[in-house]
């Protein structure tokens, strides 16, 4: 391959985000509620027979799939999936912004709101209980912080032998806070915690 050949490739070339077949997209609807003229978020429980995460609060949303059209579909047909929704009683469905996990994840973020007259009907396979929380509660309240440590741990049989400084070499680490917010004795922390906490520093302060 010369140099023309070369070029006539990278003029073809569309960029793309180099490892990306390693992440896994997911995307999540943050559900607004109107209760005695104030708005309220509505969280789900995770179902207790699930095999990740059991019992633990989240938003509506799972892996987007190839046959979603957009992450914001596969927002909005999670949601209608465990929620047991009409998909006409979403509404005004809003891009808020992609978080980066440092675990190997991206999350899309919707905002939408469900009509006065909607009807829930949760799946029993995944949402134990839902329940809401007025959207003051958090204008008003800060989070917990704590500090986890995110470490590098070669595996056994590494070849440090093909690395500079070998066992000795400085592997980057990073720490990654973890938010926790309590309300009437639930505990909303994670990732949620984290999209909900950027959502109210961005939109509300």
């Amino acid at each position: 391959m010369n140099e023309r050949e070369l070029t006539e490739r990278l003029v073809a070339h569309e960029p793309f985000i180099l490892g990306q077949e390693t992440v896994r997209n997911y995307s999540i609807l943050l559900p607004f509620v109107e209760k005695n003229g104030e708005l309220h978020l509505l969280f789900e429980v995770r179902s207790l027979t699930m095999r990740r995460q059991p019992g633990e609060i989240c938003f509506p949303g799972g892996r987007i799939d190839q046959d979603d059209d957009s992450a914001k579909e596969a927002a909005v047909r999670e949601a209608e999936e465990e929620l047991g929704i009409s998909r006409n009683s979403i509404k005004r469905v809003h891009s808020f912004g992609k978080l980066v996990s440092p675990f190997g994840m991206t999350i899309s973020t919707y905002v939408g709101f469900l009509d006065d007259d909607h009807e829930l009907k949760p799946n029993p396979a995944e949402v134990e209980e839902v329940f809401t929380v007025p959207l003051s509660f958090f204008m008003d309240t800060s989070p917990d912080e704590h500090t986890i440590n995110v470490e590098v741990k070669p595996e056994e049989n590494f070849p440090f032998d093909l690395i500079a400084n070998g066992r000795e070499y400085k592997w980057q680490t990073r720490q990654y806070k973890e938010y926790f917010y309590h309300y009437e004795g639930r505990v909303i922390w994670g990732l949620t915690a984290r999209v909900l906490r950027e959502f109210i520093e961005k939109m509300m302060k």
